[in-house]
C-alpha cells in the first residue's frame, strides 16, 4: 500500500486537520488520534451522529459523545495516510512496548448487481502488526444534534443504536461485552466493524467486510485512472478530485459545498455557516474543475439534479442553493446541544441563505449545461427542449441583471448590483448565444448575442471608473472585491485588455495580504474580515498566469500546497499571519483552485514523453 498526503513534518500550522472518507451518500472525519469525529445519517446533510468536532469535551470525559474511538494503550506514535488513489484511510498506532496495530476506515462504495452500492455505512478493520497491542474501542453516537445520547440494546454479535429517525447497528467479531464497555482488551486477531443498517450481515463478517474494501478500492482506483491530470502535482490533484466526488450526494447529483457546518471563518467570529447543501455557484465551480479532469459522472449526475431545480422554478426565481433532494426551504436555526468548534458557537442548521436574492445563478446554470449540447462523450446530450428550457433561465437573467441583490459573499443585511452577478448574467445570455450556433439556430443565436451586448454595455457604463481606471465590485460604489478577478474567467474581459489589468492591480493592491487574498476590506454583517478566503488566492493565480507572471504564480501556488493538512486538503480560510485554517472543510472552492491552477501551471507531458 502506497502513502499520500503530506510527511508529518511538513504538516503546518491546521487546527482544521483532518481525513475526510465517505461513499457518496456519507462522509465521516478521521481526527490525528484515528477517531472519528464527524458523520452525518442517513445522507451528508443530516443529523451528525457523530458530532464530536463540534463538541469541546475530551474524549476522555465520561459525557463526550458523538465519536467512534479505537485507541491502543500506551500509544506513542500515530501515522495516517490514504490508499493511494482511494478515500480510504490507513491509521497506524505503535505502543511504547513496540506494539503495533492499523486501523482501516471506509465507507463502502461498489458496483454491485448493475448499482451502485453505496449504504449508509462506515466500515472499520483492525489489524495487529507486531507485539501484543491492547486497544479499547469507544462507540458513543449522539442523536438530535448532540442533544441526546441514543439507547442501546446488543445481541451476541452487534449493538443496536436507537437514533431518532433511524437504528444504526454495530456488527463486529470483536467481543461485544468489551466494547459495549469500553474496556481494553489485547489484539490477538483481525477485528471487523461495520456500523450501518439496522439488520443482520448476511455473510461471514470478516470476509465480508474484506470483499467491501477490496471492491472499494478497485471501484475508486477505476475512477481515478480516467481523470485527465496534469503532469505535475498529480497527487494534489487526485486528492482534491476524490474528495470533490465525495461531495457529490450521488443519488440525486447534488454536491455540497462542503463537508462540515460551523466551523468559524475565524476565532470567535460568529461567522459559523451549514455548509452541507448545493449551491448552484459552488456547484458550478466544482463541475468546472472536474470537466476539465474528464470526470464527466460528476456532471452528468449534477445535471440531472440541476434539470429538476429549473423545471420547478418554472421560468422564474432561482435560489442560491437547494436541499440534497432539491428542498426549497432551509430554515436556519441553533442547535443548543452542542458548544461549536474549540467551543466557538454558535452550531447553525440550515442556511437562511436560501432566502436571498443572487443573481449570479442563472449564469452558472447556463454555463454547467453548456458542455451537454457540445460533449459526444456523455449519455445524454442536450436537445432542444433543454434549450428551451435554458431560454427561460436566459430571459430571467436579462431581466435582473441590473437589479442589486446579495452578492456571490451573501451579505446578509444589505443589496447592491454586484458586478460579478451582472457579469454571470451576461455570461449567461452570452452561452446561449453559443448553443443556439451549436443547434444551428441563428435566429436565436442572434438574439441572444443582442441580449449579452446589452449586458455587457451596461457593466462597462455603470462598473467601470475613469479616474481609477478599474471596474468597481458594484455599480454604485467605489469598492473592491477579489470576485472582479473572475471577469477573467468568464470570458468578459481578455488578460492583455488594459481594464482588467488595471483591476487585477487594483484588487492585488487593496485585497492581497502577503501570499493571501481577502474576500474584500470592508466591514460586513460582521465586522471587518481578518482571514483570508483561499479560492481568491487561486483566482490571482490563474490571473498572475494569463497576464505574463507564471513564475510568480508558480510561487504562489507552491506555497498554498504546502498550507494543506496532512490529507492534502484545504479549508475555506486560512489567516495569513499564522497560516492557520479556519472555515468548513474540506471545502469544494478551495479544492477546485488546486486543480484549475494545477492545469494551468504544469509542464506538458510532451516535456517527458
Amino acid at each position: 500500500m502506497q502513502e499520500t498526503g503530506m510527511p508529518e513534518d511538513n504538516t503546518p500550522v491546521a487546527s482544521v486537520d483532518l481525513w475526510p472518507i465517505g461513499n457518496c451518500q456519507v462522509a465521516g472525519m478521521i481526527d490525528r488520534s484515528g477517531s472519528l469525529v464527524w458523520g452525518c445519517v442517513p445522507r451528508l446533510d443530516g443529523d451528525p451522529t457523530f458530532c464530536a468536532l463540534l463538541d469541546d469535551k475530551a474524549p476522555g470525559d465520561p459525557a463526550a459523545k458523538g465519536f467512534w474511538s479505537i485507541t491502543l494503550d500506551d500509544v506513542v506514535a500515530t501515522r495516517q495516510h490514504y490508499i493511494r488513489n482511494t478515500p480510504v484511510l490507513i491509521t497506524t498506532h505503535t505502543d511504547a512496548q513496540g506494539g503495533a496495530i492499523e486501523v482501516v476506515d471506509f465507507c463502502p462504495r461498489y458496483k454491485n448487481h448493475g448499482r451502485m452500492y453505496r449504504p449508509v455505512a462506515f466500515a472499520r478493520i483492525v489489524r495487529r502488526l507486531a507485539g501484543s497491542p491492547r486497544i479499547r474501542v469507544a462507540l458513543r453516537p449522539a442523536s438530535e444534534w448532540g442533544a441526546t445520547v441514543p439507547a442501546r440494546t446488543s445481541g451476541s454479535h452487534h449493538i443496536r443504536y436507537l437514533l431518532q429517525d433511524l437504528t444504526l447497528r454495530l456488527s463486529t467479531d470483536a467481543p461485544i461485552g468489551w466494547v459495549n464497555d469500553e474496556r481494553s482488551f489485547r489484539v490477538e486477531r483481525t477485528l471487523h466493524f461495520f456500523l450501518g443498517p439496522d439488520e443482520s450481515f448476511a455473510n461471514d463478517l470478516g470476509h465480508g467486510l474484506e470483499e467491501m474494501l477490496a471492491r472499494t478500492i478497485a471501484e475508486w482506483r477505476h475512477w481515478t485512472r480516467g481523470l485527465a491530470t496534469p503532469l505535475e502535482w498529480q497527487d494534489a490533484v487526485i486528492r482534491s478530485a476524490i474528495t470533490l466526488k465525495l461531495c457529490q450526494f450521488e443519488e440525486t447529483g447534488a454536491i455540497v459545498a462542503a463537508l462540515t457546518t460551523s466551523i468559524p471563518e475565524h476565532a470567535d467570529s460568529g461567522r459559523n455557516w451549514d455548509y452541507r447543501f448545493c449551491w448552484i455557484r459552488d456547484a458550478y465551480y466544482t463541475i468546472q474543475a472536474l470537466n476539465r479532469l474528464g470526470a464527466l459522472d460528476v456532471l452528468e449526475g449534477y445535471l440531472e439534479y440541476l434539470r429538476n431545480v429549473v423545471e420547478g422554478a418554472r421560468g422564474g426565481h432561482i435560489q442560491p442553493l437547494y436541499g440534497l433532494g432539491g428542498e426549497d426551504k432551509l430554515t436556519e436555526w441553533e442547535a443548543q446541544g452542542l458548544p461549536g468548534y474549540r467551543g466557538m458557537g454558535p452550531v447553525r442548521v440550515g442556511n437562511q441563505a436560501y432566502e436571498q436574492i443572487q443573481h449570479d445563478a442563472y449564469g452558472q446554470i447556463v454555463l454547467c449545461n453548456t458542455q451537454a449540447f457540445i460533449d459526444r462523450r456523455l449519455y445524454r446530450m442536450a436537445g432542444m427542449a433543454d434549450f428551451e428550457a435554458l431560454e427561460a433561465v436566459g430571459e430571467r437573467a436579462f431581466q435582473v441583471h441590473d437589479q442589486p441583490d446579495a452578492g456571490l459573499w451573501e451579505f446578509r443585511t444589505r443589496a447592491d448590483v454586484h458586478t460579478y452577478s451582472a457579469a454571470m448574467c451576461w455570461a449567461a445570455c452570452d452561452r446561449l448565444a453559443n448553443i443556439a450556433a451549436e443547434l444551428g439556430l441563428p435566429e436565436r443565436a442572434d438574439f441572444w448575442q443582442n441580449r449579452a451586448d446589452a449586458i455587457r454595455a451596461t457593466i462597462e457604463a455603470r462598473a467601470w471608473r475613469p479616474e481609477t481606471q478599474r471596474f468597481s465590485a458594484t455599480f454604485g460604489g467605489d469598492d473592491l472585491d477579489a470576485s472582479l478577478i473572475q471577469l477573467l474567467d468568464m470570458r468578459f474581459l481578455p488578460p492583455d485588455d488594459p481594464r482588467f489589468q488595471g483591476t487585477l492591480r487594483a484588487v492585488e493592491e487593496g485585497l492581497r495580504r502577503g501570499s493571501h487574498m481577502l474576500r474584500y476590506a470592508s466591514e460586513d454583517d460582521f465586522g471587518l474580515p481578518t482571514t483570508a478566503f483561499n479560492v481568491c488566492t487561486f483566482w490571482l493565480i490563474e490571473a498572475l498566469h494569463a497576464t505574463g507572471r507564471a513564475p510568480e504564480g508558480r510561487e504562489l501556488f507552491e506555497e498554498m500546497l504546502a498550507r494543506r493538512t496532512a490529507a492534502g486538503l484545504l479549508s475555506e480560510d486560512i489567516d495569513p499571519v499564522s497560516g492557520e485554517l479556519w472555515g468548513n472543510y474540506p471545502q469544494t472552492y478551495s479544492l477546485v483552485g488546486m486543480i484549475n491552477c494545477a492545469g494551468l501551471l504544469s509542464k506538458p507531458w510532451s516535456a517527458i514523453r
